[in-house]
Protein backbone atom coordinates (compact mmCIF):
# COMPACT_ATOMS: atom_id res chain seq x y z
CA UNK A 1 0.00 0.00 0.00
CA UNK A 2 2.96 2.12 0.54
CA UNK A 3 4.50 1.51 -2.84
CA UNK A 4 1.45 2.01 -4.52
CA UNK A 5 0.83 5.52 -2.42
CA UNK A 6 4.88 6.89 -3.23
CA UNK A 7 4.23 5.82 -7.33
CA UNK A 8 0.73 8.03 -6.99
CA UNK A 9 2.27 10.78 -5.40
CA UNK A 10 5.62 10.52 -8.42
CA UNK A 11 2.96 10.41 -10.98
CA UNK A 12 1.25 13.53 -10.07
CA UNK A 13 4.27 15.39 -9.35
CA UNK A 14 5.24 14.80 -13.42
CA UNK A 15 2.16 15.65 -13.92
CA UNK A 16 2.24 18.95 -12.49
CA UNK A 17 5.32 20.03 -13.75
CA UNK A 18 3.84 18.92 -17.84
CA UNK A 19 0.99 21.52 -17.34
CA UNK A 20 3.19 24.05 -15.65
CA UNK A 21 4.93 24.36 -19.34
CA UNK A 22 3.70 25.81 -22.87
CA UNK A 23 3.53 24.00 -25.88
CA UNK A 24 6.47 25.14 -27.52
CA UNK A 25 8.92 24.25 -24.41
CA UNK A 26 9.40 27.29 -22.91
CA UNK A 27 7.57 29.77 -20.82
CA UNK A 28 4.48 31.39 -21.53
CA UNK A 29 4.65 35.68 -21.66
CA UNK A 30 2.73 38.16 -24.04
CA UNK A 31 3.94 39.40 -27.28
CA UNK A 32 2.15 42.63 -27.46
CA UNK A 33 4.13 46.13 -27.47
CA UNK A 34 3.19 47.97 -24.35
CA UNK A 35 4.49 51.37 -22.20
CA UNK A 36 5.38 53.48 -25.64
CA UNK A 37 6.93 56.49 -24.71
CA UNK A 38 7.82 59.13 -27.98
CA UNK A 39 9.81 62.78 -26.97
CA UNK A 40 10.84 64.77 -29.53
CA UNK A 41 13.73 67.16 -28.98
CA UNK A 42 13.97 70.24 -31.75
CA UNK A 43 16.98 72.04 -32.36
CA UNK A 44 16.68 75.45 -31.43
CA UNK A 45 19.14 76.68 -34.66
CA UNK A 46 16.22 76.88 -36.65
CA UNK A 47 18.01 74.30 -39.45
CA UNK A 48 14.22 72.23 -39.26
CA UNK A 49 16.33 69.30 -37.33
CA UNK A 50 13.98 67.20 -34.82
CA UNK A 51 15.45 63.74 -33.13
CA UNK A 52 12.89 61.70 -31.96
CA UNK A 53 13.05 58.82 -29.26
CA UNK A 54 10.64 56.40 -28.73
CA UNK A 55 10.50 53.14 -26.44
CA UNK A 56 7.98 50.18 -26.00
CA UNK A 57 8.60 46.74 -24.49
CA UNK A 58 8.17 43.70 -26.98
CA UNK A 59 9.30 45.92 -29.53
CA UNK A 60 11.61 45.42 -32.90
CA UNK A 61 11.00 48.34 -34.93
CA UNK A 62 9.29 51.80 -35.07
CA UNK A 63 7.46 53.27 -37.71
CA UNK A 64 7.47 57.04 -37.76
CA UNK A 65 5.00 59.38 -39.98
CA UNK A 66 6.28 62.74 -39.72
CA UNK A 67 2.99 64.46 -40.43
CA UNK A 68 4.24 65.79 -43.65
CA UNK A 69 4.28 63.04 -45.99
CA UNK A 70 7.26 61.19 -45.31
CA UNK A 71 7.19 58.01 -43.73
CA UNK A 72 10.38 55.90 -42.27
CA UNK A 73 11.79 52.90 -40.51
CA UNK A 74 13.85 52.70 -37.34
CA UNK A 75 14.82 49.66 -35.32
CA UNK A 76 15.97 51.01 -32.26
CA UNK A 77 13.60 54.01 -31.99
CA UNK A 78 15.88 56.87 -32.01
CA UNK A 79 16.02 58.96 -35.26
CA UNK A 80 16.26 62.40 -36.57
CA UNK A 81 14.57 63.99 -39.19
CA UNK A 82 15.01 67.51 -40.92
CA UNK A 83 12.02 69.61 -41.30
CA UNK A 84 12.06 71.48 -44.80
CA UNK A 85 9.86 73.89 -44.11
CA UNK A 86 8.36 75.75 -40.78
CA UNK A 87 5.09 74.59 -39.41
CA UNK A 88 3.05 72.65 -37.02
CA UNK A 89 3.24 68.31 -37.75
CA UNK A 90 1.21 65.77 -36.06
CA UNK A 91 4.09 62.86 -35.86
CA UNK A 92 3.01 59.40 -35.24
CA UNK A 93 4.78 56.74 -34.15
CA UNK A 94 3.80 53.24 -34.39
CA UNK A 95 5.58 49.94 -32.30
CA UNK A 96 5.50 47.09 -34.00
CA UNK A 97 6.49 43.59 -32.49
CA UNK A 98 7.98 40.28 -34.17
CA UNK A 99 4.46 38.65 -34.61
CA UNK A 100 3.32 41.73 -36.17
CA UNK A 101 1.48 43.25 -33.23
CA UNK A 102 1.37 47.15 -33.07
CA UNK A 103 0.49 49.98 -31.16
CA UNK A 104 0.67 54.00 -31.94
CA UNK A 105 1.33 57.01 -30.43
CA UNK A 106 1.18 60.83 -31.31
CA UNK A 107 2.67 63.69 -30.61
CA UNK A 108 2.32 67.62 -32.18
CA UNK A 109 5.47 69.82 -32.38
CA UNK A 110 6.02 73.28 -34.14
CA UNK A 111 9.41 73.53 -36.10
CA UNK A 112 11.11 76.70 -37.55
CA UNK A 113 13.17 76.50 -40.13
CA UNK A 114 15.35 79.53 -41.51
CA UNK A 115 15.56 80.04 -45.05
CA UNK A 116 19.10 80.31 -47.05
CA UNK A 117 19.49 82.12 -50.11
CA UNK A 118 21.31 79.21 -53.02
CA UNK A 119 20.31 81.39 -56.10
CA UNK A 120 19.78 84.60 -57.32
CA UNK A 121 19.65 86.62 -60.30
CA UNK A 122 19.34 90.39 -59.67
CA UNK A 123 19.94 91.63 -63.00
CA UNK A 124 22.21 94.24 -62.05
CA UNK A 125 24.71 94.06 -65.32
CA UNK A 126 23.32 95.53 -68.17
CA UNK A 127 23.30 94.60 -71.63
CA UNK A 128 22.51 90.83 -72.91
CA UNK A 129 21.16 88.42 -70.04
CA UNK A 130 24.26 86.95 -68.10
CA UNK A 131 25.05 83.95 -70.20
CA UNK A 132 26.49 81.97 -67.34
CA UNK A 133 22.63 81.75 -65.76
CA UNK A 134 20.34 82.11 -68.72
CA UNK A 135 20.14 80.27 -72.40
CA UNK A 136 17.41 81.17 -75.37
CA UNK A 137 15.00 78.64 -76.85
CA UNK A 138 15.17 80.37 -80.35
CA UNK A 139 11.86 79.84 -82.96
CA UNK A 140 8.32 79.94 -83.84
CA UNK A 141 5.16 78.85 -83.05
CA UNK A 142 5.23 78.49 -79.18
CA UNK A 143 6.88 74.72 -79.47
CA UNK A 144 2.68 73.06 -79.88
CA UNK A 145 0.66 76.88 -78.58
CA UNK A 146 0.06 78.36 -81.81
CA UNK A 147 1.81 81.25 -80.52
CA UNK A 148 2.10 83.77 -82.94
CA UNK A 149 5.66 85.51 -81.92
CA UNK A 150 9.76 84.47 -83.27
CA UNK A 151 11.57 84.08 -80.01
CA UNK A 152 15.24 85.82 -80.83
CA UNK A 153 18.11 86.32 -78.70
CA UNK A 154 18.55 89.68 -79.86
CA UNK A 155 19.33 92.59 -77.36
CA UNK A 156 15.86 93.92 -78.69
CA UNK A 157 13.90 91.56 -77.27
CA UNK A 158 15.93 90.87 -74.20
CA UNK A 159 18.06 92.86 -72.41
CA UNK A 160 19.21 94.10 -68.37
CA UNK A 161 18.67 97.81 -67.82
CA UNK A 162 18.27 100.13 -64.55
CA UNK A 163 18.70 96.67 -62.48
CA UNK A 164 15.78 94.93 -64.45
CA UNK A 165 15.40 92.15 -67.17
CA UNK A 166 13.28 93.57 -69.76
CA UNK A 167 11.84 91.33 -72.39
CA UNK A 168 9.96 92.94 -75.13
CA UNK A 169 7.69 92.11 -77.94
CA UNK A 170 7.04 93.61 -80.97
CA UNK A 171 4.90 93.93 -83.81
CA UNK A 172 7.27 93.46 -86.63
CA UNK A 173 7.84 90.81 -89.57
CA UNK A 174 10.69 87.89 -88.89
CA UNK A 175 11.23 84.78 -90.34
CA UNK A 176 7.26 84.17 -91.40
CA UNK A 177 5.98 85.75 -87.95
CA UNK A 178 4.05 88.86 -87.78
CA UNK A 179 6.33 89.84 -83.78
CA UNK A 180 8.90 88.79 -82.29
CA UNK A 181 9.79 87.79 -78.43
CA UNK A 182 12.09 86.17 -76.19
CA UNK A 183 12.29 82.95 -74.26
CA UNK A 184 14.75 82.64 -71.71
CA UNK A 185 15.62 79.23 -69.72
CA UNK A 186 17.88 78.16 -67.28
CA UNK A 187 18.41 74.42 -68.32
CA UNK A 188 21.83 73.05 -68.00
CA UNK A 189 22.97 75.90 -65.86
CA UNK A 190 20.87 75.84 -62.75
CA UNK A 191 18.15 73.78 -61.58
CA UNK A 192 16.61 73.10 -57.85
CA UNK A 193 14.43 70.63 -55.70
CA UNK A 194 12.18 72.32 -53.06
CA UNK A 195 12.50 75.27 -51.82
CA UNK A 196 10.98 79.05 -52.13
CA UNK A 197 10.61 81.11 -54.90
CA UNK A 198 10.59 84.91 -55.05
CA UNK A 199 10.26 86.94 -58.48
CA UNK A 200 9.34 90.56 -58.63
CA UNK A 201 7.95 91.53 -61.73
CA UNK A 202 5.81 93.74 -63.66
CA UNK A 203 3.57 92.67 -66.25
CA UNK A 204 3.16 94.03 -69.86
CA UNK A 205 -0.02 95.47 -71.30
CA UNK A 206 -2.32 94.84 -74.17
CA UNK A 207 -4.25 92.55 -75.42
CA UNK A 208 -2.91 88.87 -76.69
CA UNK A 209 0.31 89.42 -74.63
CA UNK A 210 0.94 86.32 -72.35
CA UNK A 211 3.73 86.29 -69.77
CA UNK A 212 5.00 83.81 -67.66
CA UNK A 213 7.59 82.94 -65.24
CA UNK A 214 7.51 78.84 -64.88
CA UNK A 215 9.80 75.64 -64.75
CA UNK A 216 10.03 72.43 -66.28
CA UNK A 217 11.56 69.00 -64.64
CA UNK A 218 15.21 68.44 -65.81
CA UNK A 219 14.34 65.14 -67.69
CA UNK A 220 11.86 66.59 -70.33
CA UNK A 221 14.45 65.27 -72.46
CA UNK A 222 14.00 61.83 -71.37
CA UNK A 223 10.28 61.78 -69.96
CA UNK A 224 8.73 64.50 -72.63
CA UNK A 225 5.66 66.75 -71.45
CA UNK A 226 3.86 66.13 -69.48
CA UNK A 227 5.68 63.71 -67.52
CA UNK A 228 8.39 65.81 -67.01
CA UNK A 229 5.90 67.97 -64.67
CA UNK A 230 5.28 71.63 -65.19
CA UNK A 231 4.84 74.60 -62.45
CA UNK A 232 3.51 78.00 -63.81
CA UNK A 233 4.45 80.49 -60.80
CA UNK A 234 2.68 83.66 -62.95
CA UNK A 235 0.83 83.71 -66.00
CA UNK A 236 -1.11 86.46 -67.32
CA UNK A 237 -3.48 87.53 -69.86
CA UNK A 238 -4.00 90.77 -71.64
CA UNK A 239 -7.18 90.33 -72.50
CA UNK A 240 -8.19 88.99 -68.50
CA UNK A 241 -6.45 92.04 -66.98
CA UNK A 242 -5.22 91.61 -63.45
CA UNK A 243 -5.90 87.59 -63.19
CA UNK A 244 -2.99 85.90 -62.42
CA UNK A 245 -2.98 82.37 -62.93
CA UNK A 246 -1.15 79.63 -60.81
CA UNK A 247 -0.73 75.95 -62.75
CA UNK A 248 0.52 72.74 -62.41
CA UNK A 249 0.76 70.19 -65.49
CA UNK A 250 1.20 66.44 -65.19
CA UNK A 251 -0.33 63.14 -66.91
CA UNK A 252 -3.50 63.52 -66.47
CA UNK A 253 -3.62 66.87 -65.92
CA UNK A 254 -2.07 69.42 -69.00
CA UNK A 255 -3.39 71.74 -71.25
CA UNK A 256 -6.92 72.80 -70.97
CA UNK A 257 -7.27 70.20 -67.79
CA UNK A 258 -3.95 71.41 -66.15
CA UNK A 259 -4.55 71.61 -62.23
CA UNK A 260 -4.57 75.24 -60.75
CA UNK A 261 -6.18 78.58 -59.41
CA UNK A 262 -6.76 82.06 -60.17
CA UNK A 263 -6.68 85.47 -58.11
CA UNK A 264 -7.07 88.83 -59.15
CA UNK A 265 -5.18 91.36 -58.31
CA UNK A 266 -4.68 95.69 -58.66
CA UNK A 267 -2.55 97.20 -61.62
CA UNK A 268 -0.76 93.98 -62.36
CA UNK A 269 0.70 96.05 -65.23
CA UNK A 270 1.56 99.40 -64.16
CA UNK A 271 3.44 97.79 -60.64
CA UNK A 272 5.71 95.24 -59.46
CA UNK A 273 4.36 92.49 -57.51
CA UNK A 274 6.03 89.37 -56.11
CA UNK A 275 5.10 86.15 -56.79
CA UNK A 276 5.85 83.21 -55.15
CA UNK A 277 6.10 79.35 -54.85
CA UNK A 278 6.64 77.73 -51.88
CA UNK A 279 7.32 73.85 -53.13
CA UNK A 280 8.08 71.13 -50.52
CA UNK A 281 7.39 67.13 -50.58
CA UNK A 282 4.51 67.45 -49.20
CA UNK A 283 2.78 70.57 -50.81
CA UNK A 284 3.18 72.76 -53.55
CA UNK A 285 1.85 76.45 -52.74
CA UNK A 286 1.39 79.68 -55.27
CA UNK A 287 1.02 83.31 -53.73
CA UNK A 288 0.80 86.38 -54.80
CA UNK A 289 2.39 89.27 -52.29
CA UNK A 290 2.35 86.78 -49.94
CA UNK A 291 -1.31 85.62 -50.33
CA UNK A 292 -1.66 82.12 -51.08
CA UNK A 293 -4.17 81.29 -53.94
CA UNK A 294 -3.39 77.93 -54.80
CA UNK A 295 -1.71 74.60 -52.82
CA UNK A 296 -1.57 71.22 -54.58
CA UNK A 297 -0.83 68.22 -52.38
CA UNK A 298 2.47 66.87 -53.21
CA UNK A 299 3.18 63.29 -53.01
CA UNK A 300 6.01 60.35 -54.06
CA UNK A 301 4.16 59.61 -57.01
CA UNK A 302 4.33 62.98 -58.42
CA UNK A 303 5.96 64.47 -61.07
CA UNK A 304 7.19 66.95 -58.03
CA UNK A 305 9.81 65.57 -56.49
CA UNK A 306 13.09 66.03 -58.96
CA UNK A 307 14.98 69.42 -59.92
CA UNK A 308 13.58 72.15 -62.04
CA UNK A 309 14.54 74.40 -64.13
CA UNK A 310 13.36 78.26 -64.87
CA UNK A 311 11.59 79.60 -67.80
CA UNK A 312 10.41 83.13 -68.35
CA UNK A 313 8.94 84.32 -71.76
CA UNK A 314 6.46 86.28 -73.35
CA UNK A 315 4.37 85.09 -75.87
CA UNK A 316 1.61 86.56 -78.12
CA UNK A 317 -1.55 85.04 -78.97
CA UNK A 318 -2.00 81.43 -79.22
CA UNK A 319 -4.16 78.69 -77.20
CA UNK A 320 -3.60 80.68 -74.20
CA UNK A 321 -3.09 84.85 -74.82
CA UNK A 322 -6.26 84.61 -77.59
CA UNK A 323 -7.15 87.65 -79.58
CA UNK A 324 -3.82 89.83 -80.23
CA UNK A 325 -4.92 94.01 -80.12
CA UNK A 326 -4.92 95.14 -83.70
CA UNK A 327 -3.54 98.51 -82.45
CA UNK A 328 -0.97 96.41 -80.01
CA UNK A 329 2.82 98.01 -81.09
CA UNK A 330 5.22 96.57 -78.41
CA UNK A 331 5.31 95.56 -74.67
CA UNK A 332 7.62 94.50 -72.04
CA UNK A 333 7.89 92.06 -69.23
CA UNK A 334 10.36 93.49 -66.34
CA UNK A 335 11.43 91.28 -64.17
CA UNK A 336 13.45 92.94 -60.94
CA UNK A 337 15.26 89.73 -59.56
CA UNK A 338 14.24 85.80 -59.23
CA UNK A 339 15.59 84.34 -55.73
CA UNK A 340 15.71 80.22 -54.42
CA UNK A 341 15.52 79.67 -50.75
CA UNK A 342 16.38 76.63 -49.16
Amino acid sequence: MKQYSFLSILLLSLLSLSCGKDKGGGASSSNTPSDLQLNAVISTDNSGNVTFTATATNTVAYEYDYGNGVFQTVANGTVTYRYPTSGSYTVKVLARSSSGQTISKSIQISVTVALSLIWAEEFETAGAPNPSKWGFDIGAGGWGNAELQYYTNSLGNASVSDGMLKITAKKENFSGSSYTSARLLSKDKFSFKYGKVEARAKLPAGGGTWPAIWMLGNNINSAGWPACGEIDIMEHKGNDLNRIFGTLHYPGRSGGNADGATTVISNATTDFHIYTLEWTSSSIKISVDNTIFYTFANNNTTAFNQNFFFIINLAMGGTFGGQIDPAFNTASLEIDYIRVYQ
